[in-house]
């Protein structure tokens, strides 16, 4: 225990003392949090907008209770330039103007946005539909019953926290175990190691302790920063279990990390070798936006990758109200990931430079 201690202690520090490091495990990714969450904060469906000239009848004798609930999709200004605001939909600060004129309802919209058009036609046509229902005063023939589903959608916050927490656990677990590596192998301080009367379990117990205690820190601060009110990321009732599948994540990297420190010669080679294996992986995961869109063999891809599958458990606890069916599976490729490349690692581990 005295030498787990003692070791866990120079990892700590060794850590503490590279403010480069910790800049890039814990404020890095956090800085990424804070910004896009601000600047997609308000990312949910918007509302079309409509500038309403003088008295329309559909629009000022609709119940309130129907206009209470097409306020979600729908808002209405009022405005007495026609002109002005015509030119206001032609700049594509409105989406349409309606006016009332003879009898008939006129809507004039810009065909720019093929989707926004679209979707206040629908509107206002729902509205005129409904209104001539309710002047002829008969049934109308069909009825439409409507209710909601559960929401399995995300907004902004619910899916950059999963994705940018599994993008700071993948950096710090790969990168502190392959620096620690190569900075000790340089040093010859593992060289010290196998000739002192330390069990080689004592390092690696020690070096996976500090590395889940780093993991566990970003999961507590992640969590803190974006379930403020400004952010507003809501937890679901199994978002504890983001704390075994993130122990499980940290040990997949760490494995990749021995992998590449067990094969770099220098601080550099290591480096070089994260980022192309790290960041590539992160944006094919879904850390910084959805992969819906990608193409067909990136998606093939992206289905090998460890940080994929890390950042879908992730946010199916977080975000999704999943629980143990969408964790138990992930943790367990996890691990095995971890097991099979740790094996590879200790193939190529040396204790000295060659």
């Amino acid at each position: 225990m005295s030498a787990f201690r003692s070791l866990s202690r120079a990892m700590v520090l060794g850590l503490l003392r590279d403010r480069t490091a910790v800049f890039f495990m814990l404020i890095f990714p956090l800085m990424f949090l804070a910004l896009f969450g601000a600047l997609f904060q308000d990312s949910g469906v918007p509302r079309s907008s409509v500038v309403q000239i003088g008295n329309v009848a559909v629009l000022d004798d609709m119940p309130e209770e129907q206009r209470a609930a097409l306020g979600d999709a729908l808002e209405v200004t009022r405005s007495g330039d026609r002109a002005r605001a015509i030119e206001q939909v032609s700049d594509g600060d409105v989406d349409a103007v309606v006016w009332e004129e003879d009898g008939r309802v006129q809507l004039r919209y810009s065909a720019a946005d093929a989707a926004r058009a679209g979707t206040v036609q629908g509107l206002m046509q729902s509205i005129v539909q409904s209104a001539n229902v309710e002047a002829t005063g008969q049934e109308p023939a069909f009825t439409l019953t409507t209710d909601r589903v559960e929401d399995r959608s995300v907004k902004a916050i619910q899916f950059l926290t999963p994705g940018l927490l599994g993008w700071a656990v993948a950096m710090g677990a790969s990168f502190m175990s392959a620096f620690t590596l190569v900075n000790w192998r340089k040093r010859r301080i593992l060289r010290r190691l196998w000739l002192a009367p330390i069990k080689p379990s004592t390092v690696i117990s020690a070096r996976i302790g500090v590395s889940l205690a780093l993991a566990f820190v970003q999961v507590a601060i992640f969590l803190a920063i974006a379930t403020i009110p400004f952010y507003g990321l809501q937890l679901t009732g199994s978002w504890w279990l983001s704390i075994p599948l993130v122990a499980c994540g940290t040990l997949a990297f760490m494995s990749i990390g021995l992998l590449i420190g067990a094969w770099a010669n220098s601080d550099e080679a290591a480096n070089g070798a994260l980022q192309v294996v790290i960041m590539p992986m992160a944006f094919l995961s879904g850390s910084f936006f959805p992969t819906d869109e990608m193409p067909g063999w990136l998606n093939a891809i992206s289905t090998v990758l460890p940080l994929k599958h890390l950042n879908e458990a992730m946010m199916d606890v977080l975000s999704r109200g999943e629980s143990w069916g969408a964790a138990l599976p992930v943790m367990g490729a996890l691990l095995l990931f971890a097991a099979v490349v740790t094996a590879i690692a200790a193939r190529l581990f040396r204790w000295d430079t060659a």
